[in-house]
């Protein structure tokens, strides 16, 4: 039997939190996503455009109260969600455009918001890390072609040090 679908596009991400208050407030004021639906007063379930997505389908971000959602179709518990290291939420990675990142590092200087930023020539990414209130990491990433590694070698800056880890 063959599979008979492909997958198009990523539509939804959600995350569970300990305090939707605080995350609604970073992915909206600081990252500036728009809400597209839900309170965390309501119902403690906020959802947030990313972008236009595939097929009609618009890509978002679902934040959700640890003890939100149907249960019998996402199992949930009163205990505060495990970020960081613990997670299986390796990271979120959001695209914006390679000049906006520079935006995005004076941005989050202003805010008192520590990030780092790390090359993958291996694609042509440049990712700026930050962590949302809760502790889960967030990449920005863009892709530049002028840092494409050519033939599979890692590209060098002009000291001759790699950039793949500025």
């Amino acid at each position: 039997m063959e599979r008979g679908f492909d997958i198009k596009a990523l539509g939804e991400i959600a995350i569970r939190c300990g305090d939707v208050g605080r995350q609604v407030a970073f992915y909206r004021d600081v990252l500036g996503l728009e809400v597209l639906s839900g309170s965390s007063d309501d119902d403690g379930i906020v959802f947030f455009r990313i972008g236009p997505g595939y097929g009609g389908h618009t890509a978002v971000l679902a934040l959700f109260a640890r003890d939100a959602g149907r249960a019998e179709i996402h199992p949930h518990t009163s205990d505060a969600p495990r970020t960081g290291a613990g997670s299986s939420l390796h990271h979120l990675a959001l695209t914006v455009d390679h000049e906006a990142q520079e935006n995005a590092m004076r941005w989050f200087s202003h805010h008192g918001i520590d990030y780092r930023v790390e090359v993958f020539d291996w694609i042509g990414w440049r990712g700026v890390f930050c962590l949302d209130p809760e502790g889960n990491t967030v990449e920005l990433v863009a892709f530049d072609p002028s840092l494409l590694a050519a033939d599979g070698q890692e590209k060098e800056d002009s000291d001759g040090k790699g950039v793949s880890q500025p």
